[in-house]
């Protein structure tokens, strides 16, 4: 069967596909899923009881375990179940309470949730004999396992806290350019009437700000930890630095992290999921966004948003770079969902960042 675009049908699961598959036991959990556990269109993934300290990041490639490779480049393992600080510029690899035995046709990727990536903890999903980072076959059976290397801040994370999610999908789900040139048509997905949509819809930042002319944010050094399981815990003074707007743009100092937002307003339609897609090496020498998933209803009127920005998680690699109001940062790919979600970002009571503009963190407390 094709879809409308001529297109292999397919989809992204939505919530209840996620809840079938867990009382089959596709999605096997070692405790029952908390209330807010599914997403409309993801599955949070939750740490373990321990966490290693390793020597280096790895793949365990094809057939080997990460098990293996852990006890290869273990240093030493920390209890979760208390809680512990991992520190920044370590690599920690936990164990998930999520494991798989995914249908013959379902594949599934993983990313950093929303409020990980604000943080800047660098944090990738590893399945047994993978080659790739966030990536998990067709028909996979078996256990998953978190990298986590916190870049800026420390963090005190425990047994049950959740960095990551992961998506399912059957078939072909990302539209074509043309189809996804008629949904930007119809649904209006950026509020621009000359939206590049090749390969993508162009995303571009906004470094005019708002009425007070605040652009974003740049994380400040050496602070103390953030809680990731606490929110409005922390004042925003004590880890960032406001940027104002400037004339001759932004200049993105090397190793330092930015929270910035996107020109347009943003909006996913109830029958579509996005993703932003992180680093275009032909946009310039820095990466944005590591957390890249926006579920069905992001920014929709029908889900009492009324389009949303694209918070834009950004990091320059090793030269300066100048960033210009509008210029292109990503791109973000739509997807087809395989049903609508029983209930869309917004409608549910997790949804931190719907109707959002710059905003930090789900940690900091509100100025």
């Amino acid at each position: 069967m094709l879809n409308g675009d001529g297109a292999p049908a397919g989809g992204i699961l939505p919530s209840q596909a996620i809840e079938r598959l867990i009382a089959d036991g596709a999605i096997a959990l070692e405790r029952p899923a908390a209330a807010d556990q599914i997403q409309p269109a993801s599955l949070d993934l939750r740490l373990g009881s321990v966490v290693h300290r390793m020597r280096a990041s790895f793949l365990p490639g094809a057939g080997r375990t990460v098990a293996e490779r852990l006890e290869e480049n273990r240093l030493h393992t920390m209890d979760l179940t208390q809680g512990a600080v991992l520190e920044t510029g370590c690599v920690y690899i936990a164990p998930l309470m999520e494991s798989l035995a995914l249908p013959a046709d379902v594949a599934a990727a993983t990313n950093p949730k929303s409020s990980t990536g604000r943080l800047d903890v660098f944090t990738r999903v590893i399945a047994d004999g993978a080659r790739a980072f966030d990536v998990v076959p067709q028909g996979y059976r078996g256990p998953l396992f978190a990298e986590i290397s916190p870049r800026t801040f420390p963090v005190l994370a425990r047994t049950g806290s959740r960095l990551s999610q992961l998506r399912l999908r059957s078939g072909e789900a990302r539209l074509s350019d043309a189809a996804l040139s008629a949904l930007q048509t119809r649904e209006r997905l950026v509020d621009d009437d000359h939206a590049d949509v090749a390969g993508g819809v162009a995303v571009t930042v906004d470094l005019l700000g708002d009425g007070e002319g605040l652009v974003g944010w740049r994380a400040k050094r050496h602070t103390g930890v953030i809680d990731v399981d606490v929110p409005g815990a922390q004042d925003v003074d004590d880890f960032w630095e406001p940027i104002r707007a400037g004339r001759s743009g932004l200049v993105l100092d090397p190793g330092q992290f930015y929270i910035l937002a996107s020109r347009e307003a943003v909006l996913v339609p109830p029958d579509h999921a996005a993703e932003m897609v992180p680093f275009d090496p032909m946009v310039g020498e820095f990466r944005v966004h590591y957390a890249g998933f926006f579920d069905p209803g992001f920014g929709h009127a029908q889900a009492s948003g009324a389009g949303a920005r694209a918070v834009l998680e950004v990091r320059s690699h090793e030269v300066p770079f100048i960033l210009e109001h509008g210029q292109t940062v990503g791109r973000l790919v739509y997807e087809r969902m395989l049903e609508r979600p029983r209930a869309l970002y917004g409608e549910l009571g997790a949804s931190n960042y719907q109707g959002q503009k710059l905003k930090l963190s789900k940690h900091f407390r509100a100025a």
